[in-house]
């Protein structure tokens, strides 16, 4: 009955340890999918700040042109 009960305990450490693992594995993971989302979203912003200041340039452009 003692060794029996040794290895439950030892399945049951070896679950823990499992379920700890992932756990931590799954809260990392969410924090880089954060982490990146800001990243991307970062980066779309700057892209699209870009293409309005390329349209705003080429309007004034033209603009410019048609009263000179």
């Amino acid at each position: 009955m003692q060794v029996y009960r040794a290895l439950m305990e030892s399945l049951a450490g070896e679950y823990g340890a499992r379920m700890t693992a992932m756990e931590a594995a799954t809260k990392n993971a969410k924090e880089m999918i954060d982490v990146l989302t800001i990243q991307y979203n970062k980066a779309r912003q700057e892209k699209i700040t870009k293409e309005l200041l390329d349209i705003v340039g080429g309007a004034e452009a033209l603009k410019q042109g048609a009263e000179a």
